[in-house]
């Protein structure tokens, strides 16, 4: 009898989910990026575009990398490689700590918010 064509090699694996991996299973149960924290809004990108990463990293590494190869932000990162936030900024720091990525923050985003620019916003939206 044939094996059916749907049924996957691994009882892991669904072909219609994709492998189930656990958040916590990809960080190692880390929650916080190694390294200085940066923002949602922060430019990623590979410190060589196209080369290989070195071998023995996790396939989420991988893909981070590769999807790098021009500046990205971390939440477009997110969405295009289907992680979480949190995973995410985990995993960044790890390849940020290996010198494969760079993180550039936007200067609005480093700077502290003037807030008589806050208040005019507000009573502009308060006059409408």
């Amino acid at each position: 009898m044939p094996a059916d064509p749907r049924r996957a090699p691994h009882d892991w694996l669904d072909y219609d989910a994709g492998p189930v991996v656990r958040p916590y299973a990809m960080t190692q149960g880390r929650v916080a990026p190694a390294g200085d924290e940066f923002d949602l809004v922060a430019f990623v990108v590979a410190t060589v575009p196209g080369a290989p990463p070195p071998p023995g990293l996790p396939p989420e590494h991988h893909a981070i990398v590769g999807a790098a190869w021009e500046p990205t932000s971390v939440v477009e990162l997110a969405s295009k490689l289907d992680l979480s936030i949190g995973v995410l900024r985990v995993l960044l720091g790890d390849l940020r700590s290996a010198g494969l990525i760079s993180l550039y923050e936007p200067p609005a985003a480093s700077q502290p918010h003037d807030v008589d620019v806050l208040k005019a916003v507000v009573n502009g939206l308060r006059a409408l």
